[in-house]
């Protein structure tokens, strides 16, 4: 990163000077340097950081479409489960709303990922063979534009997908930083090495 920054700092020094001759210790290497830091992954950053993004796009999208079940009547929606024949809808309704808004909550704070993302996925996969697999792979389906604004066909199970590897990613690479999950494998790591440390052992 301080490299990074350091070259970006010539480059800024440069352009404001106006000089269009040979640049001061800087050569093509330099800028082939910046731009493969810039323009080929990983990033310049931290790897553990990615994991960011996709738990605040994960939990806030579990946890809002919940809150949205509950905002608009669970009631409706358990009678969307009676109308398309799903068995046991008056348990499965109220237990998508539970997963989705606790496993939402839990994602958001990095908290037991691999032990949320399960029930998760179950529900994302049942969302696609009772709902969505009909419509095919894409979610956003533009059929039309008007005066009312544009109009979309039924979405199919592509952002289930999503989801679904956004999960599994969390699950084989962490919770990142800033996470439950994270906090909770320092401390046990601390731990395994203070009571392997000669003075534990001298104390025992």
């Amino acid at each position: 990163m301080l490299a990074l920054a350091t070259d970006l700092r010539q480059v800024s020094i440069w352009v404001s000077s106006g000089r269009k001759g040979p640049l001061r210790n800087w050569d093509v290497m330099k800028t082939t340097s910046m731009l493969a830091r810039l323009g080929v992954s990983p990033l310049p950053v931290p790897a553990n950081w990615y994991a960011i993004p996709l738990r605040l796009i994960v939990g806030f999208g579990f946890l809002e479409h919940g809150y949205a079940k509950l905002a608009r009547g669970a009631d409706g929606f358990i009678a969307i489960l009676h109308a398309i024949g799903t068995p046991l809808a008056d348990l499965l309704g109220w237990t998508t709303i539970v997963v989705e808004i606790v496993g939402g909550l839990i994602i958001l704070i990095g908290a037991f990922v691999p032990a949320a993302a399960v029930p998760m996925i179950i529900v994302l996969l049942v969302a696609v063979f009772t709902v969505h697999l009909p419509n095919g792979f894409s979610s956003i389906k533009l059929l039309s534009y008007d005066a009312a604004g544009a109009h979309f066909g039924q979405p199919g199970y592509e952002t289930d997908l999503l989801y679904i590897a956004g999960l599994v990613a969390l699950c084989l690479g962490g919770a990142g930083p800033l996470s439950l999950d994270n906090y909770l494998k320092a401390r046990q790591t601390a731990l395994t090495a203070e009571s392997g440390s000669p003075g534990s052992l001298s104390r025992h």
